[in-house]
């Protein structure tokens, strides 16, 4: 009984210690969501500020807005730009380390301004607004160069995926059409079929497998007929042209893609 009421004991305190520890990670989730939502909405409320202050006040106050207003708006793209890549690209660690060192510049810059937009002495705000002037257009290409850069090397990525996966797509495509090889392999135009006689040629003849002599000239030798002179005699001497015999169409090939002759043609 002991044993089983200690144990009973140890898992109530393992239960309030998870529920405890789950309250506090619902708590801090709770509160990072409500700081996100306060900060974004002052944001919102300073841009819109310096924007109205851009123009209802022209003149040395507006043009301080106008540099707090770009300052803010480039810093902002280039995090949001470095933030979200490095999710995918754990190179990016480096770049944003060298954008949150630009930021305390772009800190002391905004704060600065923010400093002379209650200035009373105008003539001062002007004569140091080159020099500020200088320093924003440094702070604002240095983060545009981190964003361009990340922008590009994103980019590059995704070209070079595609052109695998092209080039995959290409290798797939080419083996589901697989049949189209087979069909022009039987093709009887393409590849001739095995076993079929060759056709010979106009005024040829085809020579028998032996490759012996003709029956003719075999049973001439056999009976002492004619010598070879005469036999010659009748083969066409090289200045006469060779004869020219019609074709005979009941002898001629038939292909599949021919048709077949006209029985009152072959018979007359």
């Amino acid at each position: 009984m002991e044993a089983a009421a200690a144990i009973i004991g140890l898992l109530f305190v393992l239960f309030v210690l998870a529920g405890v520890f789950v309250t506090v990670k619902a708590v801090k989730v709770a509160k990072r969501g409500v700081d996100r939502t306060v900060a974004h909405a002052r944001r919102t409320v300073e841009d819109t500020t310096l924007r109205a202050r851009q123009l209802a006040q022209p003149g040395v106050v507006g043009e301080l807005a106008q540099l707090r207003l770009s300052l803010r708006t480039s810093m902002r793209a280039t995090q949001e730009v470095l933030y979200a890549g490095s999710a995918d690209d754990a190179s990016l660690s480096e770049a944003i380390g060298l954008f949150e060192r630009l930021s305390a510049h772009g800190h002391e810059l905004d704060d600065e301004l923010k400093r002379l937009e209650r200035e009373p002495d105008r003539a001062t705000i002007g004569a140091r607004l080159p020099d500020l002037r200088e320093r924003l257009e440094r702070i604002t290409h240095s983060a545009e160069s981190l964003r361009w850069a990340a922008r590009d090397r994103a980019r590059k990525f995704a070209d070079d995926d595609l052109a695998s996966l092209s080039d995959q797509i290409d290798v797939e495509t080419g083996a589901l059409r697989h049949w189209t090889r087979v069909e022009d392999a039987a093709d009887p135009l393409q590849d001739p079929v095995p076993g079929r006689p060759e056709s010979a040629g106009p005024g040829e003849t085809k020579t028998p497998t032996g490759g012996g002599p003709t029956e003719g000239h075999a049973r001439a030798d056999a009976t002492g007929g004619p010598s070879d002179a005469a036999a010659r005699s009748w083969d066409p001497t090289p200045e006469d042209p060779p004869a020219i015999t019609a074709r005979d169409p009941r002898t001629q090939p038939s292909y599949p893609w021919q048709k077949a002759p006209r029985t009152e043609d072959t018979t007359t």
